[in-house]
């Protein structure tokens, strides 16, 4: 694991080479496409660490453990401790307990216990990390900007239909939401919940692991807008 010296580096860390911008195909409900938008790299950090990434992930995963497990011990095992037998004069290699680790049915030697496996990162390191995600998305073109997502009715189906007009009906996806899209947001995400593999969230709820978990990402144009403010649109 990285240092938490390195890690607020690498949290507070800004490109110094200008980026070539990256441009992006504006698609509508129906699957065209509309526009296109040109996204300044350096509003995401400019850069990818893959480490840091790696890291941030593993404290998303590492947060959601419900650390419940539990083995008995030799001393919490049903049976007797009295000895087997006595030690010498039988013949027969020297025992004790039947609640030995050594037996079958004793207890386990070492075994886990209920613990809490949270830990927090530094928080600069993290919201870093979420625009390195993003960044990422963007630069190995897996993510699809959609210039307006309207569902008048709750209707999987009708979310079902933009997908397979996107060509994501086989893809997992994370669908971005604009704070613009606020009133449409309760409709959309009971339409979608249903659909496998896809997740709906606030712009301001991305975090690194969401991000890179599913396959594809979907943003709304007012998504985009709020994740990088200074996007040139065509």
């Amino acid at each position: 694991m990285l240092s938490r010296k390195r890690l607020i580096d690498e949290g507070i860390a800004v490109a110094t080479e200008p980026a070539t911008p990256i441009t992006l195909q504006v698609m509508n409900a129906q699957g065209q496409s509309v526009g296109t938008v040109e996204v300044d790299p350096a509003e995401l950090g400019g850069k990818i660490n893959k480490q840091l990434l790696h890291e941030v992930v593993l404290m998303y995963l590492a947060n959601q453990r419900a650390g419940t497990h539990s083995t008995l011990r030799r001393g919490e095992v049903a049976g007797s401790t009295k000895k087997l037998f006595r030690q010498k004069g039988t013949g027969n290699a020297r025992v004790g307990t039947r609640r030995s680790n050594k037996r079958k049915g004793g207890g386990t030697a070492k075994g886990p216990k209920p613990r809490d496996y949270e830990y927090h990162l530094p928080k600069q390191a993290v919201q870093n990390a979420t625009r390195m995600a993003i960044l990422s998305k963007l630069q190995d073109q897996e993510t699809v900007v959609i210039d307006d997502l309207k569902v008048p009715e709750i209707k999987t189906k009708a979310v079902a239909d933009v997908l397979k007009n996107l060509q994501l009906s086989d893809k997992t996806c994370l669908l971005g939401l604009g704070k613009s899209d606020i009133d449409a947001n309760r409709t959309i995400y009971k339409s979608a919940r249903n659909i496998r593999g896809m997740n709906v969230l606030p712009a301001s709820q991305f975090n690194a692991y969401e991000v890179l978990k599913p396959k594809r990402l979907l943003l709304t144009k007012a998504a985009l807008q709020e994740l990088c403010k200074n996007a040139k649109w065509k």
